[in-house]
């Protein structure tokens, strides 16, 4: 069902735009993790030695997410799951419980499900689940439906945050009006319209059509009426740009209220921008100060999980 027609926030003749300038925004040099690194010592994406493992990393990392969520904010009852598919079976992907608070959610607690949406496919739980909750079935039809479609997304995240609902609900893509939402620049974003209601029995198809929308190049999503998703190749990854995309609907509804008009960052700018700053691991790095201090501020130990209990047979 689509939304009623909804006046834009800005009017696209009054919204000005910023000219580029003439050899400002070359093709980068190198690799833009390594451009933004000073000195010798060079960041990357963590490699592991077993499936396993890399196993109890991600779902520690997401923990991370999680508590970084809580700390922000982002609950809304049950709503809201972030999953990320396994690293041995492309098939399955784990994701959060129903019901546990997200900064109370351990490693421990994650659900490993299959992305089968056939109806002779059994609900099964197929490993994790410390605390012995179900799954959240409209979070499992969004996320399989996600991961059946983008075979490069690893982690999804999808959340009804206060500033995602109100965006959503201007069905607008968020204009390039500052540096850090250039990591959205053109076909990252994208804007999915037909809401058609909780996706839950007739609308269980409204997972195949948000993975549709969100696009082979799709970073983030806004889901009119509904909230914000983002994906990425790590847990990190989406992680961080879920916040990102968060904090830029606050940020432009912050000036529709104050009625500015934004310069809007004219598109060779915005693109290099993205170029530089868009790269799967360096958005990684973005979220790691956020978990570095979420392990350092947690009472409790959220990496409970060790690689050792983490050898799944299918």
């Amino acid at each position: 069902m689509a939304p009623s027609a909804i006046t834009p926030l800005y009017p696209t003749s009054s919204v000005p735009v910023k000219q580029s300038i003439d050899n400002k925004c070359g093709p980068e040099d190198e690799e833009s993790l390594a451009a933004i690194c000073y000195g010798p010592i060079k960041l990357s994406v963590p490699q592991h030695p077993s499936f396993a493992a890399h196993r109890a990393w991600a779902l520690t990392h997401t923990a991370g997410v999680f508590r970084y969520w809580a700390r922000h904010g982002f609950t809304e009852g049950l709503s809201g799951h972030i999953s990320v598919r396994d690293p041995e079976f492309p098939h399955l992907f784990w994701m959060n419980p129903l019901a546990i608070h997200f900064g109370l959610l351990r490693a421990s607690d994650m659900l490993l499900l299959s992305d089968d949406p056939s109806p002779a496919a059994p609900e099964r739980i197929l490993a994790g689940n410390a605390r012995a909750r179900p799954a959240n079935k409209a979070g499992w039809a969004i996320h399989g439906a996600i991961h059946r479609a983008h075979p490069h997304v690893n982690a999804a995240a999808h959340a009804h945050t206060v500033a995602g609902k109100a965006w959503s609900a201007t069905g607008q893509r968020l204009k390039m009006v500052d540096q850090d939402v250039c990591k959205f620049f053109g076909s990252a974003q994208a804007v999915y319209a037909d809401y058609g209601g909780v996706v839950l029995g007739s609308a269980m198809g409204e997972g195949e059509a948000i993975a549709k929308a969100l696009g082979p190049q799709g970073k983030g999503a806004i889901l009119a009426n509904h909230g914000l998703l983002t994906v990425g190749s790590t847990v990190d990854e989406a992680g961080y740009l879920f916040q990102l995309l968060d904090k830029s609907c606050r940020i432009q509804m912050d000036l529709a209220m104050a009625g500015v008009e934004p310069v809007v960052i004219a598109d060779r700018e915005a693109e290099f921008n993205f170029r530089m700053e868009s790269r799967s691991d360096s958005l990684y790095w973005e979220f790691q100060p956020e978990f570095d201090y979420e392990m350092e501020m947690a009472r409790d130990r959220f990496d409970d999980v060790l690689a050792a209990d983490l050898e799944i047979r299918i």
